[in-house]
């Protein structure tokens, strides 16, 4: 976690310079605010955009994408699938998405996300109650029930507990 994590610190400072506080998503966002090890695969990260999400147009999905590209590109990173809004560089894995598709999609509103501020970087984390949500949503997608769906039920399973929830 700490070498993902220490990468999403250095997009995030630069993202924090034009004006962009971002929200850690995925399994590292979860292992920030757990402290568990979720073996995260990458780095998933949302920023402002069309509240439609995927129905919106690859290019118009994500507010300031220019400005995020040329970010990425002077951090080394590759751009390989616009559709998925995914870059590369050497072990790392980085995709972002829209913060604003959360109300619709989880349930989750924007005032409940946690901000957080880690050497001078300021970014949001969904809370333990949000990524319930979540992870509760995303199990029901068809596109995460075929690739993560025992993943997501072991931490559905684990955040129950943390919140004593049947």
């Amino acid at each position: 976690m700490k070498n993902k994590l220490n990468e999403f610190l250095k997009i995030a400072k630069k993202l924090n310079d034009i004006g962009i506080t971002p929200l850690l998503m995925g399994s590292l966002g979860l292992e920030f605010i757990t402290r568990k090890n979720w073996d995260s695969r990458d780095i998933d990260i949302h920023v402002k955009g069309d509240p439609r999400g995927w129905e919106a147009p690859d290019d118009e999905r994500i507010d300031d994408w220019e400005n995020i590209e040329l970010i990425m590109k002077d951090l080394g990173y590759t751009l390989i699938d616009l559709h998925e809004h995914e870059f590369i560089k050497d072990d790392f894995s980085v995709e972002y998405g829209v913060i604003d598709t959360l109300p619709i999609f989880a349930n989750v509103s924007l005032n409940d996300l946690e901000w957080n501020k880690r050497d001078d970087v300021e970014f949001y984390t969904p809370s333990t109650e949000a990524y319930l949500k979540i992870y509760l949503a995303s199990s029901k997608d068809s596109y995460r029930a075929n690739g993560n769906n025992n993943k997501d039920f072991e931490k559905i399973e684990y955040l129950k507990e943390l919140l004593k929830i049947n």
